[in-house]
């Protein structure tokens, strides 16, 4: 019984194993500008040399009818790394393009953190996309992707349209730091023994704010109004942070 279990578990494995392919691009740089135009990613910084594009395949995906065909999209872009992307270099920025527009591939893409990051997507297909242990300068727009930052240290300018947002900003946080969406929801956590200045708004929706946070309310009057618009000190102030949504909750959250 034992030896059937086992057995089971390894063709388990097996299929797991043989049933993808992964892919994978590289590049030799190490500074610079990556411009990226994806539906789907994730995107890490890392300690390394090379920008590695990676791609796990399902083995079942393959199309038979696309046999002998290529992929190309408005721009006229081909797939030049065998991932289902186009890369390539134009006054020394690294652009990156997706070639299929409702169905693109999930890359990962790791970058070597002297590389400053500008992310773009317009297409109502956009799916979830992620940062993480991102140490330089990003700027992100995007119409409608999720977005996720984990180990972001900023400066970081950040703006959706339907998408919600979500950050985690590191220790050595650096400002300005400007997070919109406009339909989404804004959930920022942030080390609660930072120093800012904090500007959070909000047209139709609410503001959330961390009781571990030590505030100090800036008010024009007797009163305190934080339904619509906070501008507050965080400890000794000094960072800029500006946080808005003007249909959905903004969170802000301790680290």
């Amino acid at each position: 019984m034992i030896k059937k279990v086992l057995l089971t578990m390894m063709s388990i494995f097996t299929i797991s194993l043989y049933g993808q392919e992964q892919l994978t691009y590289k590049l030799p740089i190490s500074k610079g500008k990556l411009q990226i135009n994806l539906g789907k990613a994730k995107i890490e910084g890392y300690d390394g040399k090379e920008i590695i594009f990676s791609y796990s395949k399902e083995r079942h995906e393959t199309d038979e009818r696309a046999k002998g065909l290529r992929a190309i999209n408005a721009m006229g872009l081909e797939d030049n790394t065998g991932l289902g992307i186009n890369v390539i270099e134009k006054n020394g920025v690294i652009e990156v393009n997706q070639l299929q527009r409702i169905s693109p591939p999930d890359i990962k893409i790791l970058v070597p953190k002297e590389v400053v990051i500008k992310f773009d997507h317009e297409s109502q297909f956009g799916d979830k996309i992620t940062f993480k242990n991102i140490e330089n300068e990003i700027e992100v727009s995007a119409n409608y992707n999720d977005l996720v930052f984990e180990n972001v240290t900023g400066p970081a300018t950040i703006h959706s349209i339907y998408g919600n947002i979500t950050a985690k900003f590191g220790e050595r946080i650096k400002s300005p730091l400007s997070i919109v969406s406009i339909y989404g929801k804004v959930d920022v956590s942030i080390p609660k023994n930072v120093n800012a200045n904090l500007k959070i708004t909000t047209k139709y929706g609410e503001i959330l704010v961390d009781p571990k946070l030590p505030l100090k309310m800036e008010t024009n009057s007797d009163m305190i109004r934080y339904n619509d618009q906070l501008t507050a000190t965080l400890n000794n102030g000094g960072n800029n942070f500006s946080f808005r949504s003007d249909y959905e909750t903004i969170y802000l959250r301790a680290l």
